[in-house]
């Protein structure tokens, strides 16, 4: 079924869409915020991932990241990739290095522009701790081994780390430039991104003991720490520092012109907003550029406009993310809020 756009129109489409493409997910990661691994994968398959592709497509945007979950535990991930670099796709993929990129690598190295390994800590014990399973810091350095092995002897795609802010981990930044960075000759960046308080990072318990305090975000946008960073990295290494205010969707951001990606749940259901809960239709059923813009009106709801515009700090929003996620949530999708365990550093 196609809806009828709306009268009045909507932002233009996005240039980036990010596709959670399963839920499935070996880590059980403290502040995921899709809660990957503890709830049914939703992965679609054959035909139907072919349409969403399609639909992906047909809305125009030159990027498309696959995230999860854990992408490279669905056995149709280069089909995907393959249908989106042959309609001229940018692909981008998110891995937290678990599964081995070995079987897959011939046909990810032809088609994806960049490949992100999540790593959170210069330390095994940080990153285990962080990521919820034991081993997972050396796995996530065999997949950049891989690619930095690959990167040396043929061109292939720009690869780096992403690395999410917390207070357990905020110290061993310049730790993981000067001792992890280095291992590797043709890592392209490291992104250091706070943690952001949406999904399982927006309970009061995470909040309480992880969420960056104001004066810990103002050092991590501070032209010193970034200095300081590329500094203790090699040269070669690109070096990002965020606060990631920018997905919070103060209605002055948006505003201002900064307009989100689209997000998109594995079945092809599209978020209203980016890292909140709450779906506008399917694009199996409704047209891309409809579903965009049913988006773009959620953003304009006087409840969202009025909790993200009083959330100044990373407490703040975290609450205004519990009160958006009950708001427009499925009742399946409370039901799961309310499960939540609570958070035990």
């Amino acid at each position: 079924m196609i809806d009828e756009a709306p009268d009045h129109p909507a932002a233009e489409p996005p240039s980036t869409v990010v596709w959670d493409i399963t839920y499935a997910c070996p880590l059980r990661c403290a502040h995921c915020y899709s809660e990957s691994g503890r709830r049914p994968s939703r992965a679609l398959s054959g035909r139907d991932l072919h349409r969403v592709c399609d639909a992906l497509i047909e809305l125009g945007s030159r990027t498309v990241v696959l995230s999860g979950g854990e992408p490279l535990v669905l056995p149709q991930l280069l089909d995907v990739i393959a249908h989106l670099h042959a309609a001229g796709v940018s692909v981008q993929l998110y891995t937290g290095g678990w599964p081995s990129l070995e079987p897959a690598l011939p046909a990810i190295v032809e088609r994806v522009a960049n490949v992100t390994v999540s790593i959170d800590g210069a330390l095994a014990a940080t990153h285990d701790r962080i990521r919820g399973r034991l081993g997972s810091f050396e796995r996530a350095l065999a997949t950049l081994a891989t690619l930095d092995a690959v990167a040396r002897s043929a061109s292939g795609p720009t690869f780096g780390v992403d690395y999410t802010v917390m207070r357990s981990n905020i110290t061993e930044m310049e730790v993981f430039c000067t001792t992890v960075v280095p291992q590797f000759d043709r890592l392209h960046f490291v992104f250091f991104g706070a943690v952001m308080p949406i999904g399982l990072a927006s309970r009061q318990s995470f909040a309480d003991h992880e969420l960056l305090d104001e004066q810990q975000l103002e050092r991590l946008r501070s032209d010193e720490l970034h200095q300081a960073l590329r500094c203790a990295a090699p040269p070669h290494v690109d070096i990002g520092l965020s606060d990631n205010g920018m997905f919070q969707m103060h209605p002055d951001r948006l505003a201002a012109g900064e307009i989100p990606a689209m997000q998109v749940e594995p079945d092809g259901r599209v978020r209203a907003m980016p890292v909140y809960e709450g779906t506008v239709g399917s694009l199996l059923e409704d047209s891309p550029i409809v579903l965009w813009q049913r988006a773009v009106e959620r953003w304009r709801d006087p409840m969202v406009s009025s909790r993200l515009r009083a959330a100044a700090t990373a407490q703040q929003w975290a609450g205004a993310t519990r009160a958006l996620d009950v708001r427009f949530g499925s009742p399946a999708d409370r039901l799961r809020i309310q499960r939540r365990p609570v958070h035990r550093p």
